[in-house]
């Protein structure tokens, strides 16, 4: 099987890219090719550039303009898009140009607390606001509504009353950090 060119997403610290990265090292299956983020301060940046993955940064502007984005990736000779904490929507020609192959991973069991404006902090936020005994997390096909691609796996973990929503997020990043490359590395071998 001929080796696949992923791309990264993200917009944050990066932790799940740098287990992403950490994952598929030396793997036979998988190049890292391409770490993007819409923010030049991404710490996920100098996480990627520590294991030698080439970045870049795309601020909303060009990241929307077909004209500088596809061109990047066909430079990169990108097969599969991994959103991971990417916190722009993605515009509808990208989702045209990667059907099937672009996921994204929500911080909650979907179609619960997705949409516009859940992510990160908010999402737990409302987890607990709304008295859950459980969250966990989502992998979905990227489509043109936020969060509403078909859900490819999900994970939960229990939640008590006594939980912040700093434990909520805490419980939820230990299954992104278990299964999130797993579920990458399984869709990459069905593809």
């Amino acid at each position: 099987m001929e080796k696949k060119n992923i791309a990264i997403f993200v917009s944050g610290s990066g932790s799940n890219c740098e287990n992403i990265i950490q994952y598929f090292t030396d793997n036979d299956l998988v190049n890292i090719a391409l770490v993007l983020s819409n923010r030049a301060d991404a710490y996920a940046l100098k996480r990627a550039e520590k294991y030698h993955i080439p970045t870049t940064v795309m601020e909303k502007k060009d990241f929307n303009d077909e004209q500088k984005i596809m061109p990047l990736l066909e430079e990169y000779q990108i097969d599969f898009i991994v959103l991971a904490g990417f916190l722009l929507m993605i515009p509808d020609f990208l989702v045209r140009a990667y059907q099937r192959r672009m996921i994204n991973l929500h911080p909650a069991l979907l179609p619960k607390f997705g949409g516009k404006g859940m992510y990160g902090h908010h999402v737990h936020e409302a987890v607990k606001a709304a008295g859950e005994t459980e969250t966990g997390m989502t992998v979905h096909w990227v489509s043109d509504v936020c969060d509403g691609g078909e859900i490819i796996a999900q994970f939960k973990t229990a939640i008590s009353p006594d939980d912040t929503p700093e434990d909520i997020a805490d419980k939820e990043h230990i299954l992104e950090m278990e299964h999130f490359p797993q579920v990458i590395e399984k869709i990459l071998l069905q593809q």
